[in-house]
């Protein structure tokens, strides 16, 4: 193996010294670190999937002999987390994305072909575009709405698919990298059925965790991002049942990642997550939760726990309503339904009771002024106050594109939109 020291300096060294001097001289912004943070993690998961597509694709190669990272040499690896996730956020953050991104794609052209670990063919560009789509415009979309907190739901989502890109493939690719032995091969060599069943299986365990982030950005105002938190104490949804669903969520899934291949090392890695998060993690949270919501933190803690859920929902506050219309027939047959499995915290309200006209779909009101929500999702919010089981199928049915096709499915079945008329209500 040979150290390339060109290839440290212009990759590594110049843009970390750099931009530790920009942001020791420049205003501290309390939300930077957020920002660092989270455009440096998406640039690592991602480069080495890219990595994986050009391994294909050959846009462009390496000189051999490099210490390398996912058949990239270390110092191009840490450069480019270097260039597009650190340095645009403190260097570029006066400029727009687009013209962040053609400043950097401007230099990643002039310098790209003459560094000595690398072998540009004509294709290279081609190669570069994709790095742009997969990489650098993720990466500054989501640090820079992190930064000047903007579209947060467009945010959250970017965050559940970085922490499936971190636990499901970096960390397993470090591990391979550094206790080399079957690596995928477990997952690559099972049948389809099994493959099927083991991607439900992941859905299924990672569900919590999902819910619980939409359920920050809807209810919460806020990221699961300890530097983003939402200025809400979020008692609702999933965290009706358990009081960390996202660290249950996210240890559930990395045990079952380490059996199905079959590592050793990735269920050790599971294991200090979960002790992490038993320990230092649950002290540093609880000590902030109480510190910025008092009481209510309190009150919530002695009813719901972290590592073992509730079957029955936590309610605090005033009942939810659910609006049902009573002169439609399947809609009072779906009240019975739910009023037959008593749920906790919510009301149901004759749709009737509201003024003619300003009801067309099932309305669910959660009375904290979090916003009322229609149709499908309305369903998804009152299944959550029936019990466990109810309350991860409504957190499947709230999540984007699956609340529209259902919604879309049952509009298409004659189940739409009415409005009101003077003695007939159909929500």
């Amino acid at each position: 193996m040979t150290v390339n020291w060109w290839n440290w300096i212009v990759a590594v060294y110049f843009p970390i010294c750099f931009t530790a001097i920009i942001g020791f001289l420049r205003p501290k912004q309390p939300r930077m670190l957020a920002s660092c943070l989270l455009g440096s993690l998406w640039v690592a998961v991602s480069l080495p999937a890219l990595e994986l597509i050009n391994a294909h694709a050959h846009w462009w190669e390496y000189a051999p002999g490099e210490i390398t990272f996912c058949a990239m040499p270390v110092e191009l690896y840490l450069g480019w987390i270097a260039w597009w996730g650190i340095l645009p956020q403190i260097v570029l953050d006066g400029l727009s994305i687009p013209w962040s991104a053609a400043l950097l794609v401007g230099f990643d052209t002039v310098f790209m072909p003459r560094m000595p670990a690398l072998t540009m063919p004509r294709t290279w560009m081609i190669g570069e575009g994709a790095a742009v789509a997969i990489v650098l415009l993720p990466a500054l979309c989501l640090a820079r709405w992190t930064l000047e907190h903007k579209r947060l739901h467009v945010r959250a989502a970017l965050q559940v698919a970085l922490a499936a890109g971190l636990f499901l493939f970096l960390v397993p690719e470090i591990v391979f990298a550094l206790r080399p032995g079957r690596g995928w091969a477990p997952l690559l060599a099972m049948p389809a059925w099994a493959k099927q069943i083991s991607a439900q299986m992941i859905l299924l365990l990672a569900l919590p965790g999902v819910g619980a982030v939409m359920e920050f950005a809807e209810r919460g105002g806020g990221t699961p991002i300890p530097y983003d938190p939402p200025p809400r104490l979020v008692t609702s949804g999933i965290y009706r049942y358990c009081a960390n669903p996202m660290q249950m969520s996210c240890a559930l899934v990395m045990l079952f990642w380490a059996a199905l291949l079959r590592n050793v090392w990735l269920l050790a890695a599971a294991m200090v997550s979960i002790s992490y998060s038993a320990g230092i993690a649950h002290w540093d949270e609880s000590v902030d939760l109480e510190e910025r919501f008092d009481c209510g933190w309190r009150a919530y803690r002695l009813e719901v726990k972290n590592w073992r859920p509730r079957w029955r929902p936590y309610h605090a506050g005033p009942p939810a309503r659910l609006y049902v219309a009573a002169t439609c027939g399947p809609c009072r047959e779906l009240r019975g339904w739910i009023e037959a499995r008593g749920p906790a915290g919510m009301e149901i309200v004759d749709a009737e009771t509201l003024p003619a006209g300003s009801i067309m779909r099932m309305r669910y009101n959660p009375q904290d002024g979090s916003g009322d929500v229609e149709g499908v999702r309305a369903m998804g919010r009152a299944l959550e106050h029936l019990n466990l089981g109810w309350a991860l199928a409504g957190a499947a049915l709230r999540i984007p594109i699956v609340w529209q096709s259902v919604q879309l499915v049952m509009d298409a079945s004659g189940l739409g939109p009415r409005e009101l008329c003077a003695r007939e209500n159909r929500a």
